[in-house]
């Protein structure tokens, strides 16, 4: 039986949308904002330094600044009391709630490298989320964006998921074996949510 669903999706394609509303129909906790505030409250940090440093790599100033600690006596010494807030320690403590919510199940995650963190768990449905670029950009316009922030974001963000995942789970961005389907959001979110409703149904309905 089907118990988590993770989405993982390309930057405006709708994937928020599409996750709030399948959570809402299936009656499951939907764990997107609420993830990032739990990691918050857990390095306790705020919420908007996690926001920043989640599903991306460290700059570069902030890997110098962590070579340096690593690398240096006093700052081995000390490196624990400075609770640095860099994406590795993110990556842990997401890994440790995504597991924990896997492991009372009836939930959606969207991103974080969820989809390799429960790869293995056996009642997760893993699904990718992508649409023409023109798509995107035209719906980023259409919540107000400009046109040329709209058109960099596409751009940008995407790279940086991508980084993250190559950097931190030694993977392509998107893996399509990894998942269970592959969705272009171009057809309609609300059909896209039949979709993924369908399909658990259907997975469900073998077991």
């Amino acid at each position: 039986m089907i118990s988590i669903l993770t989405i993982e999706r390309e930057y405006g394609c709708g994937g928020g949308d599409i996750a709030q509303r399948t959570a809402e129909r299936l009656g499951w906790k939907l764990w997107d904002q609420l993830l990032t505030e739990e990691i918050a409250r857990l390095a306790e940090c705020p919420r908007e330094v996690v926001r920043v440093r989640e599903e991306r790599p460290d700059p570069l100033y902030a890997r110098l600044f962590k070579s340096f600690l690593r690398g240096s006596y006093e700052g081995s010494l000390n490196a624990h009391k400075l609770k640095v807030v860099d994406s590795e320690r993110i990556l842990r403590l997401t890994e440790r709630v995504v597991k924990n919510v896997s492991g009372t199940g009836n939930a959606v995650i969207v991103g974080r490298g969820a989809q390799h963190f429960l790869r293995d768990h056996p009642g997760s449905l893993r699904i990718f989320l992508y649409a023409p670029r023109d798509a995107k950009v035209e719906r980023l316009v259409a919540g107000g964006t400009s046109k040329d922030e709209a058109e960099q974001l596409v751009d940008t963000v995407d790279r940086e998921r991508a980084d993250f995942i190559r950097t931190y789970f030694h993977a392509d961005w998107p893996a399509r074996t990894l998942y269970h389907a592959m969705i272009n959001t171009a057809v309609g979110v609300e059909t896209v949510v039949k979709l993924i409703l369908s399909l658990i149904q259907t997975i469900d309905a073998s077991t």
